[in-house]
C-alpha cells in the first residue's frame, strides 16, 4: 500500500504518493541482477533500506563467499541510529544460519530494525521460514509475498535446484525453415556440421553458455561436430563441459578432452580423472536422466545447457525434464535432414536476431513450487 501524505496550502491541497512496498522491491531486484554470473549457488539478493520514505543504505549480495546483501546495505546507512526507525526491503529470506558468512536475521535484530519485507520464502532447508520466525520472535514486523512471483522469477536456478533437487534445464537448438536441424550424416561423421544459424545468433549463445553453470551433448554430437562448447566468442566464464560417452569414443585429440577448462564425461567403465578431465560411472542399463541429474546436483550445478543433438534432446522433452527451450529458426531450407525436436506448446517469446528467429518456450508443466 502507498504512503500518502497531505499538505495543506490555503485552498489548495496537494497529494504526495510515497514509494510503494512493490517499487522498494523492484529496487532490490534490480540490485539483485547485478551478482549474476557472480554469486552462483547462491541466490542473487538486493536490499535496500528505508527511512521516512528516504533510502538510507542499499547493497547486493556481490560474490560468492563475500557479505550477503543486508550485510552491505546495513554498512552503507552512515547514520546508525535510524535504523531502529527504518523498514527493510529484501527480495529473499535473511538467512538464520551460519555458512560462509554469519546470519543476516541476528545482524538486522542486532541493530534493531522494526519492520522487515521480504519478497519470498527461501527454499533452502537451513533457512525456509527460520528466518522470518527469528526476526518475528525477535518483535520485528514481518511482510512477505511482495512481487514474489518477480522474485522467484530471477532466482529460478536456485528454486529449481532447492525444490527439484536438479538444474534449471535450458534446451538450445537451431534449425532450418523446413524443420531440420542438421544434414544426414553417415557413420564416420566426416561432412562438416551444417551452420543454420547467423553471427549475431552464434554470439547470443555463447552470451548464453556464460551464464549458466554447465552444458551437455551426447556422444554424437561430440564425435560428428567435434564441438568446444566454451565462450570463446565473447568475454565470460565457461560452463561445465559435459558429454554422455558410454564406450569412450570420442577421439582424444578433440576439443572436449583438451584439458582446456573443467570437463565431465558420463560413461560406463572405471576411467582415471584428471585435472579439467573427470569421469563420472553410470549403469547405462538403467534411465540415465535420473541418475545425471542426481550426479549434478551433487555437484551443486544449478543450471544446464542441453546442446544436443536431437535423440538427446527429445529423452529430456519425452521425460518432461526442462524449464526452458530457446530454440533459433534460420531462413534456409535443406529439404532433408534429420528432423529437429518438437515441443507440444506456443512459445512465450518471438524475437528477430538479425533475420534469425528466435522462438522462447516455457515448459508450464513443470512448476518450482
Amino acid at each position: 500500500m502507498a504512503t500518502k501524505l497531505i499538505i495543506h496550502v490555503g485552498f489548495s491541497t496537494f497529494a504526495l504518493i510515497m514509494k510503494t512496498e512493490k517499487e522498494y522491491m523492484k529496487l532490490c531486484l534490480e540490485l539483485a541482477q547485478k551478482g549474476e554470473g557472480s554469486v552462483a549457488p547462491n541466490p542473487m539478493v538486493g536490499c535496500v533500506i528505508v527511512c521516512d520514505d528516504k533510502i538510507i543504505g542499499k547493497g547486493y549480495h556481490e560474490k560468492y563467499g563475500q557479505a550477503h546483501a543486508e550485510v552491505v546495505a546495513i554498512s552503507s546507512v552512515e547514520e546508525k541510529t535510524l535504523l531502529e526507525r527504518s523498514t527493510l526491503y529484501v527480495n529473499l529470506e535473511p538467512c538464520s544460519h551460519f555458512g560462509k558468512t554469519p546470519p543476516c536475521a541476528d545482524l538486522i535484530i542486532k541493530h534493531k530494525i522494526p519492520n522487515v519485507v521480504i519478497g519470498t520464502v527461501d527454499p533452502f532447508d537451513l533457512v525456509s521460514g527460520n528466518g522470518i520466525k527469528k526476526l518475528k520472535e525477535a518483535g520485528i514486523k514481518v511482510t512477505s509475498g511482495i512481487l514474489e512471483d518477480e522474485c522467484r522469477e530471477l532466482n529460478k536456478r536456485f528454486f529449481t535446484f532447492q525444490e527439484k533437487k536438479r538444474p534449471y534445464i535450458i534446451l538450445k537448438w537451431a534449425q532450418t525453415s523446413d524443420g531440420y536441424i542438421d544434414i544426414l550424416r553417415n557413420e564416420e561423421g566426416f561432412e562438416k556440421p551444417l551452420k543454420i544459424t547467423n553471427d549475431s545468433s552464434l554470439k547470443l549463445s555463447h552470451t548464453w553458455r556464460s551464464m549458466e553453470q554447465a552444458i551437455i551433448v551426447g556422444k554424437r554430437t561430440a564425435i560428428f561436430d567435434n564441438p568446444q562448447l566454451t565462450v570463446r566468442n565473447i568475454p565470460g566464464k565457461n560452463p561445465l563441459r559435459i558429454a554422455i560417452d558410454r564406450n569412450l569414443t570420442i577421439p582424444s585429440n578433440y576439443f572436449l578432452l583438451d584439458k582446456s577448462t573443467p570437463t565431465l564425461i558420463f560413461t560406463s567403465g572405471d576411467s582415471k580423472s584428471e585435472i579439467n578431465l573427470e569421469y563420472k560411472k553410470l549403469n547405462f542399463d538403467e534411465e540415465l536422466l535420473p541418475q545425471i541429474m542426481d550426479a549434478l546436483h551433487e555437484r551443486k550445478i544449478q543450471s544446464l545447457i542441453v546442446e544436443g543433438g536431437t535423440k538427446l534432446i527429445n529423452s529430456f522433452i519425452n521425460n518432461e525434464l526442462w524449464d526452458e527451450a530457446r530454440v533459433f529458426i534460420s531462413q534456409q531450407k535443406i529439404e532433408n535432414g534429420v528432423n529437429a525436436p518438437v515441443l507440444d506448446t506456443r512459445p512465450a517469446n518471438k524475437e528477430d536476431i538479425d533475420g534469425d528467429i528466435l522462438l522462447t518456450y516455457k515448459n508450464t508443466m513443470v512448476t518450482v513450487s
